[in-house]
C-alpha cells in the first residue's frame, strides 16, 4: 500500500469514527448516526434472532440495550485505533521509532502504536522523531482524552435517561393499582368524582411523557433496552395514557367535566405519545407507516366490550359517565387513532399488544 494512500485512508477512518460520535453523542438527534445506529440494529437483529430460538420470550433481549453501549465503545475504540496505525504504518522505522532496539514495520505494531498514541497515560515504546508525527501523537492524545470522556458521559446519561423511562412506567403502573388499565387510574385519580382533584396527576403525566420522547430523541439507543416487565417499555406506557385520554373525551360526562375535556394537560398527554411511538416508528421499522385501516368486528366489539367495562368502573367511582352509543363511536374513533401504531411497535420489542390490556401481563 502507498505510504500516502495508507495515510490518507487513516485520516478517513479516523474521521468517519469521530463524525459518528459527534453525531451520536454530541448532536445527539435520532436517526442521525453514521455508523452506531446501524450497528445498534444489526445487534438487535442478532439478538432478536437468538432469542426467537430459545424457550423464554425475551430473556436474551434483556442484555441487548448493554450490549450495545458495549459494542459502541469497542466500535469507536477499534475504529480511532485501526485510523491511527494506517497513518503510522508508513513512518515506523523513520518518523516514528522504538524507545529501545530496531523498530518493527509490521501492522500489527502500527496498531500498538496508533492505540499506545491516543491513550491518556501517554505511555508507549514508540515515540515520534518529527515535528509532524510528534503533532500528531498530541492530536491523538487530545482526542483520546476527549472521546473517553465524552463517552463516559454519554453511557451515564443513557442510564440516568433509562431511570426517568422506568420511573414513569412504574407510576402509571402504580396509579393504576396493578392492574394496566387506564379506567382504573382514571377511577383512583377521580375517586368520589373529585376529577378536579388528580388533575395534577395528569399535568405530571404530561411533562414526564414530553421528557420521555426527549431522551428517545437525544439517545435512540434507549429503544433496544428491554424489562420483563411489560409496564416498563414505551409501547405500554403509551397504551395507557391514550387509552386514558380515549375515556376521558370519550366516557365522562360533559356535566362533570367539559373542562377536563379541553384541558392543556390532557391534549398535550395525546400529543406527545402520539408523537412518541410514530417517531419510534419511522425511526426504527422498516418501511412506510401503515395506511388507516378499517376496524374490523372483532375489533370493534372488544373495544366495546372495554368501553362498557370502563364505564363500569368509572360509575363505581363517583364519575358521572356516558351511557349512549355516541360515547362508544367517540372512543373507537379515538382508539382507531393510536392503536395500529402501538400494535405495530409492540411486537418489535418483543411484546404482545394484549399484554397491554387490563388483565394481559398476568
Amino acid at each position: 500500500m502507498l505510504p500516502a494512500f495508507e495515510r490518507a485512508s487513516g485520516a478517513l477512518v479516523m474521521g468517519l469514527v469521530l463524525a459518528d460520535i459527534f453525531l451520536t453523542v454530541l448532536y445527539a438527534r435520532i436517526g442521525t448516526g453514521l455508523i452506531a445506529d446501524r450497528v445498534a440494529h444489526l445487534t438487535w437483529a442478532i439478538f432478536r434472532a437468538v432469542d426467537e430460538v430459545g424457550q423464554k420470550r425475551g430473556a436474551v433481549l434483556s442484555f441487548c440495550g448493554p450490549v450495545i453501549l458495549i459494542v459502541y465503545v469497542l466500535l469507536w475504540a477499534l475504529g480511532l485505533t485501526l485510523g491511527a496505525g494506517l497513518i503510522i504504518h508508513p513512518a515506523l522505522g523513520t518518523a516514528v521509532r522504538a524507545s529501545s532496539g530496531e523498530t518493527p514495520a509490521d501492522f500489527m505494531t502500527a496498531l500498538y502504536a496508533g492505540g499506545s498514541s491516543m491513550a491518556i497515560v501517554g505511555a508507549s515504546d514508540f515515540k515520534p522523531v518529527t515535528d509532524a508525527y510528534r503533532v500528531l501523537y498530541l492530536v491523538n492524545s487530545l482526542v483520546g482524552m476527549s472521546v473517553t470522556s465524552l463517552v463516559l458521559t454519554y453511557v451515564m446519561q443513557v442510564y440516568s435517561a433509562l431511570r426517568q423511562r422506568n420511573a414513569l412506567g412504574l407510576k402509571l403502573h402504580l396509579l393504576a393499582g396493578e392492574t394496566a388499565d387506564a379506567a382504573e387510574l382514571l377511577a383512583r385519580l377521580g375517586s368520589q368524582g373529585q376529577l378536579d382533584s388528580g388533575y395534577s396527576h395528569l399535568a405530571d403525566t404530561a411533562a414526564a411523557m414530553a421528557e420521555m420522547k426527549e431522551t428517545h430523541h437525544f439517545y435512540p439507543v434507549l429503544f433496544y433496552f428491554r424489562f420483563r416487565q411489560p409496564f416498563y417499555s414505551v409501547s405500554a406506557q403509551a397504551f395507557i395514557v391514550l387509552d386514558t385520554v380515549s375515556l376521558i373525551r370519550s366516557g365522562i360526562a360533559d356535566r362533570q367535566a367539559a373542562w377536563l375535556k379541553e384541558a392543556a394537560a390532557v391534549d398535550a398527554i395525546w400529543r406527545v405519545a402520539m408523537l412518541l411511538v410514530v417517531t419510534l416508528e419511522t425511526t426504527f421499522l422498516p418501511g412506510d407507516l401503515p395506511a388507516p385501516a378499517d376496524v374490523t368486528s372483532a375489533e370493534s366489539e372488544a373495544w366495546r366490550t372495554r368501553f362498557a367495562a370502563a364505564l363500569r368502573r368509572l360509575s363505581a367511582a363517583g364519575v358521572e359517565t356516558m351511557r349512549n352509543e355516541a360515547g362508544a363511536e367517540t372512543y373507537l374513533a379515538l382508539r382507531a387513532q393510536w392503536q395500529p401504531h402501538i400494535a405495530r411497535l409492540a411486537p418489535a420489542m418483543a411484546y404482545r399488544i394484549d399484554e397491554f390490556e387490563p388483565g394481559g401481563e398476568q
